[in-house]
C-alpha cells in the first residue's frame, strides 16, 4: 500500500479471514474452546476493503494507539490471522466479558481491569511457546515469537545459555509458566500507573529483577498498556473494581493451575 493512497477498512468477522499456522495448534485443546468462544461472540475485524494490504507497520501503529476494548475491533493487514492472534482476542473477550458481569461495564474499564486482561492474554503467548517448543518447533509462531524473546532478554542482560535455559523450563511447565508471567505482568503494569516521572519508573521496575521473567518484560510494550490505562482507565486505586481485580488475581495465584481456573470458569 502506498501511503497518502485511500485504504478504507471494511469490518469482518472471523469465518470471513484465513487463520494461519492453526495446524501447528492442534495438540492445544485451550486453542480450539477460545476459537470456538471468539466465533460466538461475534467479535469483528478491520482489513483494507477491495482487497487491498496494509503494511504491517500502519497496522501496528493503529492497534497500538487506538486500542479499544470497548469496540474491540483489531486491525488486521489482510485476510490472514495468526492462530495466536485468535488466542490472544479471545481471552480479551472473555475477561472483559466477566469482568462487565462482576463489577459492571464502566468498572470493567479501569486501569485495574485493562492489565488484569492484558496481562492474562500476553501471559497465554508464554504458554503457547511452552507447548508448541516441542511439539511444532518449526511453526510461524515459534520461529518469529522465540527470536524477540530473546532479542528482549539479550538487551536485558540474559546471555543466550540463560535464555535456552528458560525456554526449557517453559517447556516443562507451560502452566506455571503462564502463571508466573501473568502475575508479573500484573504487579508491574499496576506499579508503574502509580509512578509519575521516571525516577519512580525506574525504581519500580528494578524492583522486579529478581523475577525469572524480568528480562523479558520488554517485550510486552508495556508503555503502551501504562498509556492507554492513564488515558482511560481509573487513576483511585481503591475503587470497587481494583478490589475485585486483587481477589481475581488472589484466585488465580492460589489456583493449583490459574489456566483450568480461567478455562472452566471464564472460557466455556
Amino acid at each position: 500500500m502506498a501511503y497518502g493512497a485511500a485504504m478504507p477498512l471494511a469490518s469482518v468477522s472471523l469465518d470471513d479471514l484465513t487463520i494461519d499456522d492453526e495446524d501447528s495448534f492442534s495438540h492445544v485443546a485451550l486453542y480450539g474452546t477460545l476459537k470456538k468462544l471468539l466465533r460466538r461472540s461475534g467479535h469483528r475485524f478491520l482489513i483494507p476493503a477491495d482487497g487491498a494490504v496494509a503494511s504491517w507497520d500502519r497496522t501496528v501503529f493503529l492497534n497500538l494507539t487506538y486500542w479499544n476494548a470497548d469496540q474491540g475491533a483489531d486491525i488486521l493487514c489482510d485476510r490472514h490471522l495468526a492462530a495466536d492472534v485468535v488466542a490472544h482476542v479471545a481471552w480479551h473477550h472473555a475477561v472483559s466479558t466477566h469482568l462487565a458481569k462482576i463489577v459492571g461495564a464502566a468498572a470493567a474499564k479501569s486501569a485495574a481491569a485493562l492489565f488484569f486482561a492484558e496481562s492474562i492474554a500476553s501471559a497465554f503467548d508464554l504458554y503457547l511457546v511452552g507447548r508448541l517448543l516441542s511439539n511444532a518447533p518449526d511453526s510461524d509462531f515459534v520461529s518469529s515469537q522465540v527470536p524477540i524473546m530473546a532479542e528482549a532478554a539479550e538487551q536485558a542482560g540474559l546471555s543466550r545459555d540463560s535464555f535456552a535455559a528458560l525456554m526449557d523450563d517453559v517447556v516443562r511447565d507451560p502452566e506455571r509458566a503462564f502463571e508466573d508471567l501473568r502475575a508479573l505482568l500484573l504487579d508491574v503494569t499496576m506499579a508503574l500507573f502509580q509512578c509519575t516521572d521516571a525516577k519512580e519508573a525506574q525504581a519500580a521496575l528494578e524492583s522486579f529483577v529478581g523475577h525469572r521473567f524480568a528480562s523479558l518484560l520488554h517485550h510486552f510494550q508495556l508503555s503502551a498498556w501504562v498509556l492507554y490505562a492513564r488515558a482511560y482507565g481509573s487513576a483511585d486505586p481503591n475503587t470497587d473494581a481494583t478490589g475485585a481485580i486483587r481477589q481475581l488475581d488472589v484466585a488465580l495465584r492460589q489456583a493449583p493451575v490459574s489456566l483450568d481456573w480461567l478455562e472452566s470458569n471464564w472460557a466455556q
